[in-house]
């Protein structure tokens, strides 16, 4: 944080270095997390709920209670941390505290939707796979915006990127 309120961001080519390639990452985990989603299901309610519910014409079982718990006690975990990072980046961008906040609050939300709307659509009802979708939709631009601004903020950073901005 130092690095931020100091001004030294700007003149710190090792932290700019850091965030370039932790960004670089984070953008290899969206392309990944894209191509995963989309070698399982598409943006339709229906693939959702055959992944999740099973298909009989395409020989898939429906998701297991234990494959869907030991895949979100990693993702929560994973995605916690990963958006942690990337939200405490946001907060050294010269953007109003308004903007600050949704770049914070969307993330979170829809990577919580996105893991709780799969247990939703296999265990409560089909109907749930337009939250997946959105879930995920959500989360791929919320990430892909905090990616762009990272980079952003740490090549055009200042100063005052830290001190609250223009509401």
């Amino acid at each position: 944080m130092r690095f931020v309120v100091t001004g030294e961001w700007q003149r710190n080519h090792l932290l700019q270095t850091i965030v370039a390639i932790y960004a670089l990452f984070v953008a290899g985990l969206w392309l990944t997390n894209a191509l995963l989603y989309f070698q399982k299901m598409g943006l339709t309610p229906d693939s959702v709920t055959a992944y999740y519910l099973g298909d009989e014409e395409r020989f898939l079982p429906p998701r297991s209670y234990q494959g869907m718990l030991e895949i979100a006690h990693f993702h929560l975990f994973a995605m916690g941390m990963l958006i942690l990072v990337m939200t405490h980046l946001a907060l050294f961008t010269p953007l109003a505290n308004r903007v600050k906040a949704w770049l914070i609050a969307l993330p979170f939300a829809a990577a919580l939707l996105g893991e709780g709307a799969g247990w939703l659509v296999r265990f409560v009802h089909p109907a749930f796979a337009w939250a997946k979708i959105g879930g995920f939709l959500l989360l791929q631009g919320s990430l892909a915006a905090l990616i762009l601004l990272s980079l952003w903020a740490v090549f055009r950073g200042s100063s005052e990127s830290y001190r609250d901005g223009p509401e």
